[in-house]
């Protein structure tokens, strides 16, 4: 069993000890996942290059938790929707390799319908 696999285990066991899967209906858990994305976000907000990276080393363990936060929404909606979140990733990654290829990407921001 992969470690992916562990921790979703995990947290399935942890949501469904409480009863919880009847508040995890698609929308409230997409919007929970927001939520926690927000929470990293927020960890940056109004901080320049210098000091997002003194608060990194100040504060990661935090940005680690609410990283954390994230991938157990991830793991949990592939759970629930029946979609295998890192067959998803290698799908869209060999997609996004053909989008931007090296060669025209390299160093720039431009998306890819722009390049």
């Amino acid at each position: 069993m992969s470690k992916i696999e562990e921790l979703t285990n995990r947290i399935v066991a942890f949501r469904d000890a409480r009863d919880w899967k009847q508040f995890h209906n698609p929308k409230d858990a997409a919007l929970s996942l927001v939520l926690e994305a927000v929470e990293v976000m927020e960890h940056f907000q109004w901080k320049n290059g210098e000091e997002m990276q003194k608060h990194l080393k100040e504060h990661g363990t935090e940005v680690g938790e609410e990283l954390a936060d994230v991938l157990y929404w991830v793991l949990l909606m592939g759970y629930d929707f029946n979609i295998d979140v890192l067959e998803a990733l290698e799908k869209k990654m060999t997609k996004n390799e053909s989008k931007y290829p090296v060669e025209k990407a390299k160093g720039v921001h431009t998306k890819y319908t722009q390049l």
